[in-house]
């Protein structure tokens, strides 16, 4: 089956790689010509436009996009409406809102074109563990898709599926993203009170190790945290500042919105608001009302 893949970032190419060592045939574009470069020489035939991507597939064809979800989503999907033809599809890979999908949708349903949300996980490590797909749209159209989707997975039958209507991928995608920061968070408290406690001197790329076999804490992301911890065990050169991609607000909105309780994650979200504080204002003030009322110390700075 043949693809055109928009976006040749890191993750952009490594998609389209493995697809092609997967007996697919790939066109791809990106505005940087270095990033074309990089892709043709693994066997992505690049294209110097969009036009010049759409012209170089056959119809029906399907464009994968893999670009940053806003404003440059929205941008591609529209100049790509007047290069399709009807029957022509979209899939999204990136990490848009699903409401944003579901707008895009329909917009594309209006033109006789199928749009597919697919919520992608599985980072840099996809090109060789294959990526974890959770897919929003039509059930003809993604059943369509299946030799594609089937090649980018773990396994033919593992770790992807449409998972209902359009939308409703980037939805489970978000919700995904809202669980990871919850785990994420919970292993750094974790091991930030191992270290603490510094009369046991723990060694805790050996703690993580053990916790990697056997414990029910046991999971991809304390792989990567020991690693880590293997690497650079006083995590030196890092700084204490964790940015977010926008995911975890919009679980935590979502769960407002739903009447749903979610507090692990919602307190992982404003720990990251936290960490980008280095002149705490807030921390500032709990201190001078320790004093006013019970006369406790002030540090100065």
């Amino acid at each position: 089956m043949e693809l055109g893949m928009v976006g040749l970032g890191r993750m952009g190419a490594n998609m389209a790689e493995r697809l092609v060592k997967g007996g697919h045939k790939v066109a791809g574009f990106d505005p940087s010509a270095e990033a074309r470069q990089a892709a043709a020489a693994n066997g992505i035939a690049p294209a110097t436009s969009l036009a010049a991507l759409v012209e170089a597939l056959p119809a029906p064809r399907a464009v994968w996009l893999m670009v940053p979800a806003g404003k440059i989503t929205d941008d591609t999907v529209e100049a790509l409406l007047p290069l399709l033809a009807k029957g022509d599809t979209v899939i999204d890979g990136g990490n848009s809102n699903y409401k944003d999908s579901l707008r895009r949708a329909q917009l594309y349903a209006e033109r006789g074109l199928g749009y597919v949300d697919c919520g992608t996980s599985g980072g840099v490590w996809g090109l060789k563990e294959g990526y974890s797909m959770m897919i929003g749209g039509d059930e003809k159209t993604v059943e369509a898709l299946r030799p594609i989707f089937e090649t980018l997975a773990p396994a033919k039958d593992q770790g992807w599926g449409r998972v209902g209507p359009a939308g409703s991928g980037h939805y489970t995608k978000m919700v995904h993203n809202g669980i990871e920061y919850g785990m994420m968070q919970a292993y750094a408290e974790g091991f930030s009170i191992l270290k603490h406690k510094e009369e046991f001197g723990l060694d805790l790329h050996q703690v993580g190790e053990i916790w990697r076999t056997g414990s029910v804490v046991r999971s991809w992301l304390l792989d990567l945290a020991t690693d880590a911890l293997g690497k650079n065990p006083n995590l030196d050169g890092i700084a204490p500042y964790v940015v977010d991609s926008g995911e975890g607000r919009w679980t935590v909105n979502a769960a407002l919105e739903l009447n749903v309780s979610a507090p692990v994650i919602t307190l992982s979200l404003m720990e990251r608001f936290r960490s980008r504080d280095s002149d705490s204002f807030a921390d500032k003030l709990l201190a001078s009302l320790r004093n006013e009322f019970g006369g406790h110390a002030v540090k100065k700075e």
